[in-house]
């Protein structure tokens, strides 16, 4: 898991602060790879394709529970994140339209 305050984000190196934004990619017999902010895992998948075998994992920003990104719903808002990106993910649209952070926003697309 992520140690706040102690792990760097892949693609800024920014220290992350906060799980509401975060995301991990983990892989079988490697080390996880944190990012601070959605858009710093959206631009590093662009660069590089996910291994077959990795999960991507996001905090709900709503309950912080980690949740397979690939069943996420994500949003662009203009909630301040630490890279300015402004997305967030939820489990599903009800734990979105419970979170006034995410109200007035519209969908995004973080995995390819």
């Amino acid at each position: 898991t992520i140690g706040l305050g102690e792990d760097a984000c892949a693609a800024c190196r920014m220290t992350i602060v906060s799980r509401a934004t975060a995301a991990q990619i983990v892989r079988a017999g490697d080390e996880p790879v944190f990012f601070d902010d959605l858009g710093c895992l959206r631009d590093y998948l662009r660069r590089q394709p996910l291994p077959g075998d990795a999960v991507v994992y996001v905090a709900d920003h709503r309950t912080g529970e980690w949740l397979n990104a690939r069943a996420a719903v994500f949003t662009k808002t203009t909630v301040v994140s630490p890279m300015a990106s402004g997305l967030l993910a939820h489990a599903d649209a009800s734990s979105r339209d419970a979170d006034p952070a995410a109200a007035g926003g519209s969908q995004a697309t973080v995995i390819p």
